[in-house]
């Protein structure tokens, strides 16, 4: 009996051993364990000059050829109108913000808001007021900044965005969205497209508009010139941005031409506006921006009334009083002899090219001649046959007929397009699922600031080492337990 004892006690004492051993090396053999990256998120205000809007972004912490895959989360519409409209109660551009922060804070994970950053971009709006009283814009923007600065985001500063910012920005926006910088590939990793064209950016807002494109030729003027890296490859652009040629200020441009050559100071006919509609303003109303150059002394508190007469031919004829379309004999323009390339490749229309030719029904790729006969037809409409059909637009409904004629004399006359080149633009607000706007190119440029982000390290056990020391130990156990019931086993007999 004294030999099994001593047989047992020796077999547990190398249990015993083994199983420190086990152990000691598997708290030594600790290694880095690689976490997959977090995912961000980015915010930004695009405060245009009619209305604002908060996008919500993500991307995947470790980046893409310098350039993180960013994708939108969530678009909400803030509540009234565009942040320049607040210069008198500055105060309340700050609080319309809120209820968009509101609800981005519930989408962003409570642990990952401080490292949020949040930025907001003003367009021709606030470029029209820091024209007009700088001192009233630096106040709106105080107190946007000050309603931001109440959550706990990474508030990076609001500022304006130059035209050529704004237009490239968007061309940046339309090609992400259309795959023609990164897409990825059926290897299962994004690559850049090989061989593929990029589009044009034709963007129409309420105060400017702007053309963005890729030419084919040496842009001869530098300051039209943009340069950016994405995805690993180059892109020289050219861009430019036309101010007081938006949509809302155009067409309160058109209204100040009609008045001043009426004969009389108090009435307007209004060739644009349907037949049969009519509507009172004042002068101060009409003469209130930069852009509208008021005669020698208008009276703010006059009234003006205003008529439709429902006739395209005076209509278009008024709405090229707004352009210059000469050049200079020895380069090509856009108008207003800003110099500009030929048009090239495919464009997308989008923000108020797209919502004006939407509403006409337009946006399918129609020939030039069947824009231009749906137009003609649309605006020789009285203004009793447009509510009866469209009863849900009045308050528009009277500056549809005038924003394309406008649209169609930018794009043909101001940009070159031809009945030739026409087919290459296409009207869209979204491709995909995002919006199409500055917003989203200017957070793909931003991911570029950020340092490529180390995949997060902890220490932690090779797999297959934690595996065989866990199933060294149980083997152990097993055989411990085994020998203790034999040696209880051979003492009872």
């Amino acid at each position: 009996m004294d030999y099994k004892a001593k047989a047992i006690a020796g077999l547990l004492a190398a249990t015993c051993v083994f199983s420190i051993i086990a152990l000691i090396l598997s708290v030594v053999n600790v290694r880095d364990v690689f976490l997959p990256p977090s995912t961000k998120y980015g915010l930004v205000f695009d405060a245009g000059s009619t209305h604002t809007t908060l996008y919500v972004y993500q991307w995947p912490g470790d980046k893409e050829n310098g350039t993180g895959i960013v994708s939108q989360v969530e678009a909400c519409t803030v509540a009234g109108p565009g942040i320049s409209s607040y210069a008198d109660d500055p105060a309340g551009a700050g609080a319309s913000l809120k209820p968009c922060l509101d609800k981005a804070m519930e989408i962003i994970p409570a642990e990952q808001q401080r490292e949020t950053p949040t930025y907001l971009g003003a367009t021709a709006g606030m470029r029209l007021l820091r024209e007009q009283n700088s001192t009233k814009a630096q106040q709106v923007f105080a107190e946007v900044a000050k309603a931001i600065g109440e959550y706990p985001v990474d508030f990076r500063g609001a500022q304006i965005l130059t035209g050529n910012e704004e237009g490239s920005f968007g061309w940046i926006t339309v090609n992400y969205l259309l795959e023609t910088l990164v897409k990825f590939s059926f290897a299962e990793k994004w690559e850049h497209p090989q061989d593929t064209e990029v589009f044009g950016a034709l963007d129409l807002g309420g105060a400017s508009t702007q053309i963005t494109f890729q030419p084919g030729v040496t842009i001869e003027d530098k300051n039209m010139s943009v340069f950016f890296r994405l995805y690993s490859t180059n892109y020289t652009l050219y861009t430019h941005s036309y101010l007081c040629y938006g949509r809302t200020q155009a067409l309160k441009r058109l209204l100040a031409t009609l008045h001043q050559g009426s004969r009389s100071p108090q009435q307007v006919s209004h060739p644009c506006y349907p037949k049969g509609y009519q509507e009172n303003i004042t002068m101060a109303d009409l003469y209130n921006s930069p852009c509208v150059h008021a005669p020698s002394s208008p009276s703010p508190a006059q009234n003006l009334t205003v008529m439709g007469t429902g006739d395209p031919a005076a209509c278009a004829i008024a709405i090229q009083e707004l352009f210059n379309f000469s050049c200079e004999a020895s380069r090509t323009c856009g108008f207003n002899g800003v110099y500009q390339p030929p048009v090239r490749g495919q464009f997308f229309a989008f923000t108020g090219f797209y919502y004006t030719f939407h509403f006409l029904n337009l946006t399918n790729q129609q020939s030039l001649s069947d824009v231009n006969s749906t137009v003609q037809t649309f605006c020789k409409k009285n203004w009793t046959e447009l509510v009866q059909a469209f009863p849900q637009e009045k308050r528009y409904l009277h500056t549809y007929c005038s924003a394309a004629i406008y649209i169609l004399t930018l794009l043909l006359d101001g940009y070159k397009f031809t009945h030739q080149t026409w087919s290459s633009i296409h009207f869209s607000q979204q491709a995909g699922s995002m919006d199409i706007g500055w917003s989203l190119g200017f957070m793909l440029n931003f991911t570029n600031m950020i340092p490529t982000e180390a995949m997060e390290h902890v220490k932690g056990h090779q797999p297959s080492l934690w595996a065989g020391a866990v199933s060294f130990i149980v083997l152990a156990i097993v055989v411990a337990l085994v020998a203790v019931f034999l040696q209880c086993f051979w003492k009872t007999t």
